[in-house]
């Protein structure tokens, strides 16, 4: 018994270094940035929060699950920006980071990369709302802090819509809401309109 929560242990250390992988979204208004477990914790909540609100018999488990786990490839592959170039590849090698940290000796959840893969390829409605959240929790912050991650990396109105337009096909209320934000953003000039 001592050997396993040894072993444990150590995985659960291993886990604790997502608290190190930062993003650049900005938490409290503007106070600094958040890390990556911090998210996932935030994601996992905002999840819940958005399954009991919309009522559709989401499998809460399994969806808080998947929140909880949808970073953990940041560990071995650090955070990649939403609005970054190479954000096309970024998947893989997050995938092989939690391969590894799956096939840890003190690791008891067999379906880690499973899982992983379900939130990864948006197919069950579980994932879907969890990319949806995903979205909503950066643009969330933007706005609450008058846009300072926009604005530190010169993004402009049309890079926003691009990566949320998917928002308007699953759930049109939720997507009439981050439009109106969105133009409140521009009229602030947070946000370039272009």
């Amino acid at each position: 018994m001592t050997d396993r929560i040894s072993e444990i242990s150590d995985f659960i250390l291993q886990l604790d270094a997502l608290k190190s992988v930062n993003r650049r979204t900005y938490i409290n208004g503007g106070e600094r940035v958040e890390n990556s477990a911090e998210h996932s914790w935030h994601l996992a909540m905002a999840c819940w929060a958005f399954a009991e609100l919309l009522q559709d018999n989401y499998d809460l488990q399994k969806l808080i699950k998947l929140a909880l786990l949808h970073d953990l490839g940041e560990i071995g592959a650090g955070d990649t920006f939403l609005y970054s170039d190479n954000r096309d590849n970024a998947h893989v090698r997050e995938r092989e980071s939690v391969k590894q940290i799956a096939s840890h000796v003190g690791n008891p959840i067999v379906n880690i990369v499973e899982l992983w893969e379900e939130q990864e390829s948006g197919d069950t409605k579980e994932a879907k709302l969890l990319k949806l959240v995903d979205r909503l929790l950066p643009f969330l912050h933007n706005i609450t802090s008058e846009g300072r991650a926009w604005r530190d990396n010169g993004i402009h109105k049309n890079q926003v819509l691009k990566m949320h337009q998917f928002i308007e096909n699953e759930n049109p209320e939720i997507y009439a809401w981050f439009f109106s934000k969105l133009e409140y953003a521009v009229e602030q000039g947070w946000l370039n309109d272009s």
